[in-house]
């Protein structure tokens, strides 16, 4: 595995006010919007970012002010002023973290259930980018805005395993590009209701619930998303499984298996009545969804070299595991 640096720009200057990009347009382009169009070259930059840029006049074409929706063509140039990082809001916080890798570039953190990734509504501190804060002393992306430094992809909060962060802006649009081409092998142990087949797949967009919108679920038009599977072992009314997601969409493992009918054992939210059944047949109720990220499998950044990492399970899905063996 090598590593996938994003397209060089003709430009990037260090300015007083951050750095220029000079992108020009060549051909073939696909007639998309102009924020959809930088994005696929700043993948780990969001579109919300990028209008934001836009609307701030930071984006010019031809060295005039330019809206998201215009469609770049060939032999048009494209400026981007990016803004110098502001000073964090989120407060660093000495929480414990389990890193089982850091250099210059990146750390590998294990992440514990129960914590969230970054600050949101709701939970506004003792999240991991308040212990990366006070780890890392601040040096870390910006490219994620003031509330996500450092974090290149995300977990839910009550999955536990394997989180990469990047410590500086060239390490997070490599991982980015790499987690959008699909070159990061992320693997996961789930333990599930049911007993689904030997191995299978799901094909199937996910997109936002249409009348719960604090959930997701498969829906034509939604976003692509692909899931496989093999089963490792059957328990009581269970099995463990390795899962491979070859997207990463929102909530896309707890989707796809309660799509299935085998919902994760402990979801309470996509799996309420299934866990309830798996509750009064084996005894055994899990607190969290037992979803945990084990491997995870990239290119170095800065060297290119492959890496790959492991995350044992933790002591709640290794006793879920026992317990429904037994059962």
């Amino acid at each position: 595995m090598s590593a996938d640096l994003p397209p060089r720009p003709l430009m990037a200057e260090p300015t007083p006010a951050g750095r220029t990009d000079v992108v020009p347009v060549a051909p073939p382009c696909s007639r998309v919007r102009l924020d959809v169009f930088l994005h696929s070259r700043y993948p780990g930059v969001s579109r919300s970012i990028l209008q934001r840029l836009i609307r701030d006049g930071a984006v010019l074409l031809d060295g005039r002010p330019v809206k998201a929706t215009h469609q770049p063509r060939p032999g048009e140039t494209i400026t981007i002023h990016w803004p110098a990082p502001r000073p964090a809001r989120v407060a660093p916080r000495a929480l414990p973290l389990e890193i089982l890798h850091e250099d210059d570039d990146l750390l590998v953190v294990n992440k514990s259930a129960g914590m969230v990734v970054h600050p949101a509504a709701g939970t506004e501190d003792n999240t991991l980018v308040n212990a990366l804060l006070h780890h890392c002393r601040g040096r870390l992306s910006g490219i994620g805005g003031v509330v996500r430094p450092g974090i290149v992809h995300r977990l839910d909060q009550h999955t536990s395993g394997l989180i990469v962060v990047a410590k500086h802006d060239a390490a997070h649009l490599v991982l980015s590009r790499q987690f959008a081409r699909r070159q990061v092998v992320k693997l996961y142990d789930a333990l599930v209701c049911g007993h689904p087949p030997a191995a299978g797949e799901v094909d199937a967009a996910i997109a936002r619930h249409p009348s719960h919108r604090k959930t997701m679920t498969v829906l034509a038009g939604g976003r692509p998303a692909l899931t496989r599977f093999r089963t490792l072992e059957r328990l009581a009314g269970s099995a463990l499984l390795e899962v491979r997601i070859h997207t990463g969409r929102t909530h896309q493992i707890r989707v796809h298996f309660q799509h299935l009918g085998y919902p994760l054992v402990g979801d309470s939210v996509y799996g309420k009545r299934a866990n309830a059944r798996l509750a009064e047949s084996t005894g055994f109720k899990a607190a969290r969804q037992m979803l945990h990220a084990r491997s995870l499998a990239f290119a170095h950044p800065a060297t290119g070299a492959p890496l790959t990492f492991t995350a044992p399970w933790p002591g709640d899905f290794a006793e879920a595991v026992a317990l429904l063996r037994r059962a």
